[in-house]
């Protein structure tokens, strides 16, 4: 098997089978299988992947595992020599699997890659992150980026050219190529991340074994952008993002980094506590 498709859904039916059809008929010059695994989705999408898609290896949950620990569970059964993790508010065009397969071949220090993410207009959508820092994740978790919002320029790689190869830190989850050796070396996803930094985690782990970590423009993904995140009540994403980094922070940064930045959210989360209290009040 050269290619295993993996994409971890939650409620987003209508995105996912857009994504699985582009997938199925798509005639790549190679043999590739697509896992679907279901966090507990509550809108039909288990059965819109039995009914319409029985090519799918499905793995249903019956509660909402997280990002990284889903993944894990297709990886395990994943029989590719690469692994795309794919999200579901993702389309591919004909060329984009052949293309990134050819590519990945021409480059075989690269232990992860990913492509030039584009939305409906062909607009660019930026995804190459440089590797956390203490003072920008202080301004995050401070909600400063909301009064300076060139203080990240540094951190979000504001001027990257996104129609040029080059090795990076890090690139988005949503289309998320491994190569197999990689995941043999490393194993899986961090399963303490339920969301968020898990690939960032990742790219920290494959490159201090010695890969690199490449973006290529040659292939292009259309990117409807966070469609599941848009069903998650605001402050619960804030927690789920506050966890994540407080536990990259713990496991890659010094203790007194983790501790500043935990002091740094209780400030951060009352001022938007307030915020959203504001908004509701006029």
């Amino acid at each position: 098997m050269d290619l295993s498709v993996i994409i971890v859904s939650w409620n987003t039916k209508k995105l996912l089978k857009k994504n699985l059809n582009a997938l199925f008929q798509s005639t790549p010059g190679f043999d590739f299988e697509v896992f679907v695994v279901d966090n507990d989705s509550c809108d039909g999408s288990v059965e819109m992947v039995k009914n319409e898609f029985p090519q799918a290896k499905l793995i249903a949950n019956n509660k909402n595992v997280g990002f990284a620990a889903a993944n894990n569970m297709a990886i395990k059964q994943a029989k590719g020599e690469y692994i795309l993790l794919l999200n579901p508010d993702m389309r591919i065009f004909p060329d984009t699997l052949n293309k990134m397969l050819s590519w990945m071949e021409e480059h075989p220090q690269a232990g992860i890659a990913s492509c030039k993410l584009v939305d409906g207009n062909e607009e660019i959508i930026p995804h190459v992150r440089r590797f956390p820092r203490f003072w920008e994740q202080s301004a995050i978790a401070l909600k400063l980026p909301h009064i300076f919002p060139g203080i990240l320029n540094k951190y979000i790689l504001k001027n990257f050219d996104y129609d040029n190869e080059a090795e990076v830190d890090s690139v988005r989850g949503s289309f998320f190529m491994i190569r197999k050796e990689v995941i043999e070396e490393l194993g899986g996803l961090d399963e303490r991340y339920f969301i968020w930094f898990e690939e960032v985690d990742y790219c920290k782990q494959a490159k201090k074994a010695g890969w690199k970590v490449m973006y290529t423009p040659v292939p292009r993904c259309l990117d409807y952008v966070g469609k599941s995140f848009v069903q998650v009540p605001k402050g619960k994403t804030q927690k789920y993002f506050q966890d994540s980094m407080l536990k990259y922070f713990r496991k890659w940064h010094p203790a007194w980094q983790y501790w500043i930045l935990k002091l740094l959210w209780v400030p951060g989360l009352l001022i938007v506590y307030i915020n959203n209290n504001l908004k509701k009040k006029y």
